[in-house]
């Protein structure tokens, strides 16, 4: 498995509850692109419309050899779920407070997959908490390693 783009923000912007894997429509340019690592995740979501998950603010640069041929690097991509996964996102996104979020662009074989998380919008103390917890578990990490080498 090898990751083509990841959502750098979404981890510490949001707390990650579940998380989906699916499939994605591309044209053909934005394949190769994304093969390059040429996207971005930043500001992307995914959205339920009339029974379909659509992923939006993806931006794919377009291949520089693709010409004319070229999609628009913003428009909305459809992502591709099982039905019951689909209605469980639409209970989901109901929720105030709950959105989905696309962590990772990443090849299983020769498909390209986007991990999509429920996310739960963290505030700012809830950030710091977070900050606080990984410093505290940096400082005892650092501790045991001098007490072993001594």
């Amino acid at each position: 498995m090898k990751v083509l783009v990841t959502n750098r923000k979404a981890r510490r912007d949001y707390t990650i509850l579940k998380t989906y894997e699916a499939g994605i429509v591309l044209q053909g340019t934005e394949v190769k692109s994304l093969r390059r690592g040429q996207g971005s995740l930043a500001g992307s979501y995914a959205t339920v419309e009339n029974g379909e998950v659509w992923l939006r603010g993806l931006h794919i640069n377009p291949y520089e050899y693709g010409g004319i041929y070229n999609p628009d690097p913003k428009r909305k991509r459809k992502l591709l779920l099982h039905h019951r996964e689909i209605k469980r996102l639409i209970g989901v996104t109901a929720v105030k407070g709950h959105t989905l979020i696309p962590l990772r662009i990443y090849l299983k074989g020769p498909l390209i997959k986007v991990e999509i998380g429920e996310g739960k919008g963290k505030r700012m103390y809830d950030k710091r908490q977070t900050i606080k917890k990984r410093d505290a578990e940096r400082d005892v990490a650092q501790a045991i390693k001098a007490s072993r080498g001594r």
